[in-house]
Parts: C-alpha cells; structure tokens; sequence
C-alpha cells in the first residue's frame, strides 16, 4: 500500500513511518517547508527506513499545494496527523490553532474528494474534544458529547464533525480515531511527562540544580506508549469502518501526573533527591482532572491492545533525551 503521514516531522508521525515501512508499505511524508526539516526524524527513524521516505512539500492551510499533491500521487491511505496540538499554547494562538487543525484538515478533505475519492483517510482527533466529563459518568466511549474546554480541542472537534460529515454525506471512506494521553521518545518537552524526563535529564547532567518544575500533578491520565498508538492506526487503516467511525485509541493503566514523575524519578536514581516546584505556566488555564477511556470498540474490531509497561516507555524517554541533551 502507498501512505500518506501528515505530520511525519512530529512526534507520532516517525514513529509511524518506521512502523509501516516494515510492514512493507510505501510511505510518504507532507512538510511544511524544505528547509531540511524532515532530518530532523532521524533521531528516531534509522537510515534505513529513512532512505524508503518520499517527501512532499506544502502548507494544509493552502489548499492548492494539498490538492497538488493528491493529484500526483494516487495514494491508498492517508495518515492525517498535523496539527498545532499543545493545549496551552492553543490559549495564545487560537487563530493560528483553529487554521492549523480546523481549516487544514478540510483542505485534505476536499482534496480527496475532488482527486483521490477512493484514498481512506484516519483523521487523528483527540481525547481533548471529550472536555472534562466528571469521573463519576466512568470510561469516556465515543458516544460521550463533544464538549472541549480549550481551543485545542474546538479546533479539532470542528474538524471531527467536518470529517464524519463528509464521510456520511459525500460517501468518502474516512474515520477518525481520538487518542488519549500518550508518549515516548521524541515527545517535545513542553507537554507534561516529557517536560519531567527533560528536566531529570538536565539534572543528572549538572546543567540545572535539583529542582523540577511542574504543573498540575494531581490529574489522571490513561497513558499510552506511542508506537502501541501507531500499531492502533496501522490495524485501524485496514478495517475500520471507514463511513465516519470515530475510535478511541488509549492506555489501560490509571496514573496522576504526580506518580508518573515518581516513577520516572526512581528510574533515574534521583528518586527523593529532587524538589518539585508548581510553575504557574505549566498549569492550564482550565485543566482536565481525570481522562479513562473506553477503547472496546478499536479491540474489538481489530484485536489490538497496548503492549508496552509504562516503565519501558519512560526508560526509553530518558535514554532518548540522555542522548539529545549535550553540553
């Protein structure tokens, strides 16, 4: 098969090409500009897989360099993962945030309906449209209404809604999966777990004092490895009702934010040696206290299901930034 990754140069995008070159597929990526960018991925992607990629270059908020793209190449699949996709930074840039998830994804959209109607297309949204449902309703399934707190999650329900329109009313084979927390080597130090393991890294090499700043510790998360997300994506492309489905992709394990940077300071050998101080600009204006979610109807159709502990990923953080952090 012949794939598409929007968003190849992020943090799921690489971990998703390795995946589907192994499989055998022929990948593809779409950038936003030349400038070397697509380098960047080698830190997780071996030269091997890296010397297969074909890479293709334009903006999803133009829709002429999208459809150019799609009228060259008669794609099977697309993986769309661009986005602007940090919650807080989406309080400061709204418009940018909105343009990025919202309007881009339409532009991929019509470009496959105008050029490549047969070509399926996963719409990456996010547990974030779910909002903040209060614990007591239990497990967040697909059903649960879209109510999102931030303008992150706005700008992709806008585009979830848009998406599953489509699917029903143009008869395209699209479907969206919502991911849950997830992280693992490449995650940018601004989201929460790969800011604690940048900072015990900087720490264990002498070039920050013992203190690690933090955000809300108290929240509850599902968390997810990110290549057990990938393999989600991949099964999904394969079966998923592609009529505007929408499925929930997640961990099974319940943490608070305040247990994982625990664990990931045992891992380290700072366990008890490092302070933790609440920095105001790591808190959300309006956070999510708790997130578990009900991923039956993703394994149940494809018979996946997260195979990675929780401490492999953070070892695997660690060692990814112990190599990234040099003097």
């Amino acid at each position: 098969m012949r794939y598409l990754i929007t968003g190849i140069t992020g943090f799921v995008g690489p971990h998703l090409a390795n995946l589907l070159v192994g499989d055998g597929h022929e990948v593809h990526g779409f950038i936003r500009n030349s400038n070397g960018r697509e380098d960047d991925i080698r830190d997780v992607v071996p030269d091997r897989v890296f010397n297969t990629l074909q890479f293709h270059f334009g903006d999803l908020v133009d829709y002429e360099s999208v459809a150019r793209v799609l009228k060259e190449v008669p794609f099977d699949g697309i993986f769309h993962l661009a986005a602007q996709s940090h919650p807080p930074t989406s309080f400061l840039d709204p418009r940018g945030t909105f343009l990025a998830n919202a309007v881009g994804t339409m532009n991929v959209a019509e470009a496959i309906r105008a050029h490549r109607p047969a070509c399926r297309l996963m719409f990456c949204s996010t547990s974030e449209v779910y909002g903040a449902p209060e614990e007591s309703q239990g497990p967040i399934h697909e059903d649960f209404p879209l109510q999102p707190v931030n303008p992150y999650g706005v700008s992709k329900a806008a585009a979830d809604f848009y998406v599953r329109e489509r699917a029903v009313s143009e008869k395209l084979p699209f479907f969206v999966t919502r991911a849950f927390s997830h992280t693992g080597p490449r995650r940018g130090r601004r989201f929460s777990i790969a800011s604690d393991i940048y900072q015990i890294v900087r720490i264990q090499k002498g070039f920050q004092p013992p203190v690690i700043k933090v955000g809300t510790l108290s929240s509850k998360r599902v968390v997810m490895d990110v290549r057990d997300g990938c393999r989600a994506y991949s099964l999904l492309m394969q079966c998923a009702a592609a009529n505007g489905e929408a499925y929930n992709v997640g961990g099974d394990e319940i943490f608070t934010m305040g247990e994982i940077l625990d664990l990931s300071l045992e891992i380290a050998g700072l366990a008890g040696k490092v302070k933790k101080e609440v920095d105001p600009k790591l808190v959300r204006p309006i956070d999510i206290p708790v997130q578990i979610c009900d991923t039956r109807k993703c394994r149940t159709l494809t018979g996946w299901k997260p195979e990675i502990p929780i401490r492999k990923t953070l070892v695997d953080l660690l060692e990814y930034y112990t190599r990234k952090i040099q003097a």
